[in-house]
C-alpha cells in the first residue's frame, strides 16, 4: 500500500512541488488555499460568490497525466478588449463546473477526472475566506492581494479571516490519514499559513502521528520574510501549528550563482534564504539538505523538484 502524503499550500511554490512528488509511487492528496482575491480570481470570487479557483488550477495541472496540450489550454490566458479579457480557461472551467455541481469540491472531482490526476485536490474550505493581517504597527490589510503587493514593509504580526471558514471534509479526512504532513515551499504568509487559521484544521495536526515536514523557500519574499533565515520561516510556522511544531525541513544548501542572487536583489527585491544550521538544534529539527537548485528557460530560480520528491519519498520508505 503507498505511503500517504498531505501537502498543503498554495500557488505556484505548491505546484512545483507536486509536479516533482508525482512521479514516485505515493497516494497524494493537496490541500489548497482559497483566499487568492487578484486578477482573474478575484473576478470571479465577487461575481460568483465563490473560494478562489486560481490556485487550485495551477495545482490541478501539476498533478495532471494527460496531454501537454490540455493543460496548456487550462492556463491559457484571454488578451482582449472584452469582459474575458485577464481570465485562463482553467478559472472559467472551475466556475462552471462548481455552478453545475453545485460546489467546489464536486466541481474539483468532475474536472479531475478529465485531466487523469496522480493524486486529489481539496479546498481548505467551500467558504469565500478574506485574508486579514495585522501588522507591527497597528494597522490591518484585508486581501490577499493587497498584503502582497503593499507599499508598506511592516512586519507582519498575525493573519486571520474575515468570515468564520469551515475546512472541508475531504482536508479534515486526509490529515487524519496521512503518513506525512508536508508544508509547500511558497508564499509563507499568503500561500502557506491561510492553512493552517482554521482550529479543526490545526486540532487534526495535532491529533496526526504522521511528522510535519516544511520544504524552505530558497529565497525571501520582499514584505513577508526580509532577512529571514531557515529557523525564522520555522519559528513563524510553529506559531500557528498549535501543539506540534515542524519536525524535518528540507533546506538548500546550494550556491545561487551571484549574477542570479543580484537579479533577484535588484528587480524583486529578493535575497537568498540564509542557511542557519547553528540554531537547529533549538527548534529540534531533523534537517534534509541537498542542492535544490534548477533554473528555468527562462533563466527563474525555483527548487529541483525531482530532488525534493525523491527525499520526501526516500524518508518515507526508511520509516
Amino acid at each position: 500500500m503507498q505511503k500517504k502524503v498531505v501537502v498543503l499550500g498554495g500557488g505556484t511554490g505548491m505546484s512545483n512541488l507536486l509536479r516533482g512528488l508525482k512521479q514516485f509511487p505515493l497516494d497524494i492528496t493537496a490541500i489548497v488555499t482559497v483566499c487568492d482575491d487578484g486578477k482573474s480570481t478575484g473576478i470571479l470570487r465577487e461575481e460568483f460568490n465563490i473560494p478562489a479557483v486560481g490556485d487550485i488550477r495551477r495545482v490541478l495541472v501539476a498533478l495532471s497525466e494527460t496531454e501537454p496540450l490540455v493543460m496548456d489550454l487550462f492556463n491559457y490566458r484571454f488578451c482582449t478588449s472584452s469582459d474575458l479579457d485577464g481570465h485562463t480557461v482553467g478559472n472559467l472551467l472551475l466556475t462552471a463546473a462548481s455552478e453545475i455541481r453545485g460546489n467546489l469540491s464536486d466541481g474539483i472531482e468532475a474536472l479531475s477526472k478529465v485531466l487523469n490526476l496522480k493524486g486529489k485536490v481539496v479546498p481548505l474550505t467551500e467558504d469565500n475566506v478574506t485574508l486579514m493581517a495585522k501588522l507591527d504597527d497597528g494597522t490591518v490589510i484585508e486581501g490577499e492581494h493587497n498584503i502582497t503587493l503593499r507599499d508598506d514593509k511592516s512586519k507582519i504580526q498575525s493573519l486571520y479571516y474575515k468570515e468564520e471558514a469551515v475546512p472541508t471534509k475531504e482536508a479534515l479526512k486526509a490529515i487524519k490519514e496521512a503518513d506525512l504532513i508536508v508544508l509547500s515551499m511558497g508564499s509563507l504568509y499568503t500561500s502557506i499559513i491561510p492553512n493552517l487559521l482554521i482550529d479543526d484544521v490545526v486540532k487534526e495536526i495535532e491529533k496526526s502521528k504522521a511528522k510535519i515536514v516544511y520544504v524552505c523557500n530558497m529565497m525571501t519574499q520582499p514584505g513577508e520574510t526580509d532577512n529571514f533565515t531557515v529557523t525564522d520561516h520555522v519559528k513563524v510556522l510553529n506559531e500557528y501549528l498549535g501543539s506540534r511544531n515542524v519536525d524535518i525541513v528540507l533546506a538548500n544548501t546550494g550556491i545561487i550563482d551571484s549574477k542570479m542572487a543580484k537579479f533577484y536583489e535588484t528587480e524583486e527585491q529578493k535575497d537568498p534564504v540564509v542557511y542557519d544550521e547553528e540554531n537547529f538544534d533549538k527548534y529540534n529539527l531533523e534537517v534534509i539538505s541537498d542542492d535544490f537548485i534548477y533554473v528555468t528557460k527562462n533563466n527563474l530560480l525555483r527548487h529541483d523538484n525531482i530532488k525534493v520528491g525523491f527525499h520526501i519519498f526516500y524518508y518515507l520508505m526508511k520509516k
